[in-house]
């Protein structure tokens, strides 16, 4: 379109026009955020597959150094009863053998068979038992991956942005769920990267900061137990602001240092890119229990 036709357009179409450029330039944002999500996914399953595959190769050496020893014990037995049964002393006879036949080859004792077939059942058990453990393990390990990726994802906390609820260290669980409410910790995708913020807003309301960083939702200043200082932060949106459909409004309790949905960098998270709500920390051991 020409400058010339662009003037000539009364102002409605002009707006029509871009509103309509501003839709393809959300559709293209979310396409590239469900691609960013599936190419993180797909690159954790690589990874822990990849961690299966090397148990499963050491336990295989750990299974054939175990047949060769118990091979090497069951040689060792053998050898043994073949030196006992030289070793046992023939009755003296002064007379040679009248018949002059060559003497009877020695042939182990029955206590030498008795122990010969005590070490092969006890080769065989521990083979078995090796099989089962092995296969024990890999089911285990394949059943613990499928868990940690489709249900329940583990995630370890990094930097200061969540403190002092979550601190760099931490491991968390995450629980695959549908509607994020307000308050909740959830983790989302971004950059190929997970992040954990805490729901500030809903889809609709309106956010508004004060200068002293107290937080306004629809005009209420809302409770925040979980901080420990306000702050304003890195904020460079238009206050107040409408919170997007489909999206949520997301800021870390570090609010001095943290960079969230305050900012255009992050801004507001889409349903398609969020992980789970985070709702419990197996580690460190002093802190296990639920998270709020």
């Amino acid at each position: 379109m020409t400058q010339k036709e662009m003037r000539n357009l009364r102002r409605s179409d002009m707006m029509k026009i871009m509103l309509e450029q501003q839709k393809k330039i959300d559709s293209l944002t979310r396409e590239l955020a469900e691609a960013n999500a599936k190419l993180s996914d797909r690159r954790i399953a690589i990874n822990r597959a990849g961690s299966i595959a090397e148990a499963s190769l050491a336990l295989g050496n750990i299974f054939e150094e175990a047949q060769q020893a118990a091979d090497r014990y069951l040689a060792n037995v053998r050898e043994q009863a073949e030196r006992g049964g030289s070793r046992e002393e023939e009755p003296e006879d002064e007379d040679p053998d009248p018949s002059g036949g060559e003497p009877e080859p020695d042939l182990p004792t029955t206590a030498q068979l008795e122990e010969l077939v005590q070490a092969e059942r006890y080769r065989r058990r521990y083979f078995s038992m090796v099989r089962s453990t092995v296969f024990t393990l890999l089911t285990v390990s394949a059943v613990a991956v499928l868990v940690a990726v489709l249900l329940i994802p583990v995630l370890q906390i990094y930097g200061s942005s969540m403190s002092p609820s979550l601190v760099e260290g931490d491991l968390v669980v995450s629980v695959k769920r549908g509607r994020m409410e307000t308050g909740d910790i959830v983790a989302f995708y971004y950059n190929n990267k997970v992040l954990v913020k805490r729901v500030i807003g809903q889809a609709g309301q309106w956010i508004d900061i004060d200068e002293d960083g107290t937080v306004y939702v629809d005009d209420v200043a809302i409770d925040e137990p979980y901080l420990q200082d306000k702050a304003f932060g890195e904020c460079n949106i238009q206050l107040p602001y409408q919170v997007p459909e489909s999206r949520v409004f997301v800021m870390g309790d570090n609010r001095s240092v943290s960079v969230d949905s305050r900012s255009t960098t992050v801004g507001c998270v889409a349903e398609e890119q969020l992980v789970g709500k985070v709702t419990f920390r197996v580690w460190p051991l002093s802190e296990f229990g639920s998270v709020h």
